[in-house]
């Protein structure tokens, strides 16, 4: 069977723009470079990173802050392209990657979710029809008219989460966002992305929370310095990423 996810060869590099002082602004010539060639310095955030991803599978990604997770998780999502490489995904995708991603801050929390909703590929008879499934799971009914720039972060991932699960994606993208909100709200998460799996989708989930990852994923992938540098059994890799962070021997 086709796998839903291929990565092949997966680059991505950013420039760094060098400080300029004003000074320098004006006594340099235009279009001077720096050493490397270039008008500042450059990070690859990946580096030839090549993975496949099953239908129904659950992948976690672990690895340290600047790994390239979160880099990655933007170009699946489409927010970022690739410096170079491919991405095929054979499905349609909902992601979360951060706290009010997608939210406008003076629209309220009812109008946010038709416009999360519309962004996600959803119809907007599609969005008024899982409405109240999306307000009760959110458990935010009281502040639906409120705009959000009002809520805490939880609020904002309750609301988030919501709009995503119930846009029924083939794929479920989320980065850290069950790190915020209390504990019955993740629970709950948890069993809506079990519930998900169930009907053949494919969730990838980064987290620093390793038991989470441990619980509910597959396999795990750990990225080093925009490296894939380890790809296979959940236990065996968090142990690789222990030992990396110098938490185990």
């Amino acid at each position: 069977m086709r796998p839903i996810l291929e990565v092949r060869n997966l680059s991505k590099r950013y420039r760094i723009a060098r400080s300029t002082s004003l000074r320098e602004a004006f006594t340099e010539l235009p279009g001077k470079l720096s050493r490397n060639g270039e008008n500042g310095s450059t990070l690859w955030a990946l580096r030839d990173v090549s993975f496949d991803v099953s239908r129904g599978e659950a992948v976690g990604f672990v690895g340290r802050n600047g790994a390239g997770k979160s880099t990655l998780l933007k170009i699946l999502s489409r927010i970022a392209d690739p410096t170079s490489g491919e991405v095929d995904i054979y499905g349609r995708t909902g992601s979360l990657l951060g706290i009010g991603t997608g939210f406008h801050p003076d629209f309220t929390g009812r109008e946010n979710v038709f416009l999360n909703g519309v962004m996600l590929g959803m119809s907007r008879r599609e969005v008024r029809n899982k409405f109240r499934q999306i307000a009760a799971f959110a458990e935010i009914e009281k502040f639906l008219d409120t705009p959000v720039k009002y809520y805490s972060s939880g609020m904002y991932v309750r609301l988030a989460f919501a709009v995503a699960v119930h846009f029924e994606p083939e794929i479920l993208i989320l980065d850290e966002v069950l790190a915020v909100g209390d504990h019955s709200f993740r629970n709950k998460c948890f069993e809506k992305m079990e519930e998900i799996r169930r009907r053949g989708a494919t969730v990838i989930l980064v987290s620093h929370d390793l038991q989470s990852i441990k619980r509910f994923c597959d396999r795990v992938l750990l990225f080093e310095g925009g490296h894939l540098v380890e790809n296979g059994e959940p236990e065996s890799v968090i142990n690789s990423y222990l030992r990396l962070v110098g938490q185990i021997a």
